[in-house]
């Protein structure tokens, strides 16, 4: 009978998903008050800097298809957290932006993710993140 054997280190993609689904639930207890889906809270995160994205942008920007992404601003536009209009010379393209209302939901969004990396990165030298950020880009790169 042959035994398994189990790897020594951990799959990095389990380990990822792993992380992903802790730090979900920690934003979501932490922004329980603001009543938003994660992917409401990753489009507003996105848009926090305040610039003005199309929808195309803003699916890239959260990793999404922009007909994915259509039922979020529903949402969000619903809730009074962001305006759709014309971009100026291009009618063709929407350009998502945020309300006032939309800037303060996002403003603490924004906060609370800072605050969270800091919790769990602060201990990591920068080359340890730089590492980090070279992993995660090299899976968002790889070809279906």
């Amino acid at each position: 009978m042959k035994s398994e054997s189990v790897p020594s280190e951990p799959s990095a993609l389990l380990a990822l998903q792993r992380a992903t689904h802790a730090t979900l639930q920690i934003i979501a207890a932490e922004l329980v008050d603001l009543d938003l889906t994660a992917s409401e809270i990753n489009a507003l995160a996105n848009l926090a800097d305040g610039r003005g994205r199309t929808v195309s942008e803003l699916g890239a920007a959260v990793g999404t298809r922009p007909t994915t992404l259509t039922g979020v601003l529903d949402r969000l536009e619903r809730r009074g957290h962001i305006t759709r209009g014309a971009r100026a010379g291009d009618r063709r393209s929407v350009l998502i932006e945020l309300t006032p209302t939309g800037r303060l939901t996002a403003d603490t969004v924004r906060q609370t993710l800072t605050d969270l990396e800091d919790r769990a990165l602060g201990g990591l030298s920068p080359t340890e993140v730089a590492g980090f950020h070279a992993v995660l880009q090299a899976l968002t790169e790889v070809s279906p």
